[in-house]
């Protein structure tokens, strides 16, 4: 089967962009219930995503196997804060990445991040990151297994 990796067309991928959102969405609420799982979500998030890449030299790419999109990731450029050193502080962000249940395995998810990747490397940053939250522990293997390690935590209370 043949996998390809191309820039997002919103004329023609938006509707599989709501779709994957959605279904990020649906994964992540069975580890993660603060999750929005209402119709709107993903238009409001495919906006702000949209607005984001618009402001942070952002790119979207889709990957397609056999002429249908089976998944994307959203590429930006981030800041740290200024309490970092200056060299550090400039980074690359994958802040979506999701392929459809049926093709993960395939190498789709591998080539999207190596394809932020390379976007950060053309850029001339020296440094990716990506987020994910702590109970998805198979998206924590694959981003190991691509080199990604810790950097930071979070932790939450509720009250």
């Amino acid at each position: 089967m043949s996998l390809r990796i191309r820039d997002f067309d919103a004329s023609r991928d938006k509707a599989a962009a709501l779709a994957f959102i959605l279904g990020s969405q649906e994964f992540e609420h069975e580890f993660e219930p603060d999750r929005r799982l209402d119709p709107a979500v993903a238009e409001e998030h495919f906006a702000a995503l949209t607005a984001r890449a618009t402001t942070n030299q952002g790119r979207l790419f889709v990957a397609e196997q056999e002429g249908r999109i089976i998944g994307w990731a959203a590429f930006l450029v981030e800041h740290k804060p200024v309490f970092v050193v200056e060299t550090e502080r400039v980074h690359g962000y994958i802040a979506e990445l999701f392929v459809e249940a049926g093709a993960r395995g395939s190498g789709a998810g591998r080539a999207l991040i190596a394809t932020c990747e390379d976007e950060a490397r053309r850029l001339g940053l020296g440094q990716i990151m990506i987020g994910l939250l702590t109970q998805n522990r198979r998206a924590a293997e694959i981003y190991a297994r691509a080199g990604y390690g810790p950097y930071a935590s979070e932790l939450r209370k509720y009250l």
